[in-house]
């Protein structure tokens, strides 16, 4: 468990406190056991990006909320630099660098995704809205419901991300993509 898995769960148990929601009604609401709830909490699990991203819809808060406990006040706009996206790193799993963390009120998420080719089965994620994914470098195999697309640089894929969907790198490289998640 790393360091900074256990600062998001923190941050997470005291918005939840904060909003008067109980553990049990939080994993009803984000469809899973109070045990697994509870253990994101911990900082036990690593969180996917549909985890924080329908966490921070049930508590009405922003996304970066829960991931930095820095709340965002920009909003007219926000300029951000090349690699200075607010960090979020996943054990064996992505690294995310958020490219709006500061901007109030964002009705889209962009961020920069990055992993590393795996033979695993990804698991599946669903959250409101919509996502478009623009492949920057490395070979994507995304997956949506029953079907898959295999994507290279310069591929882009615009779905319903309240449908199951999941995607992995594929090949001998990392996989870099820009992601941005509509609201």
């Amino acid at each position: 468990m790393t360091e900074q898995l256990k600062e998001i769960g923190t941050r997470l148990e005291e918005l939840r406190d904060i909003c008067g929601i109980s553990a049990e009604d939080m994993a009803r609401q984000m469809d899973m056991t109070v045990d697994e709830y509870r253990a994101y909490e911990e900082g036990q699990l690593d969180y996917s990006f549909s985890f924080l991203y329908n966490a921070a819809n049930i508590l009405g808060v922003e996304v970066v909320d829960i991931m930095s406990g820095d709340s965002p006040k920009l909003s007219t706009c926000v300029v951000t630099k090349k690699d200075q996206g607010i960090e979020v790193s996943r054990n064996d799993s992505y690294d995310y660098s958020h490219l709006a963390f500061t901007f109030r009120g964002k009705r889209a998420e962009p961020m920069i995704v990055t992993t590393q080719p795996s033979k695993k089965t990804p698991v599946m994620h669903e959250h409101e809205g919509q996502e478009f994914d623009y492949i920057l470098s490395g070979t994507m195999k995304f997956y949506i419901g029953d079907i898959s697309y295999e994507l290279s640089k310069g591929d882009s894929i615009y779905f319903d991300s309240g449908k199951p969907h999941s995607f992995k790198a594929i090949g001998d490289k990392p996989l870099k993509f820009l992601a941005i998640v509509i609201k």
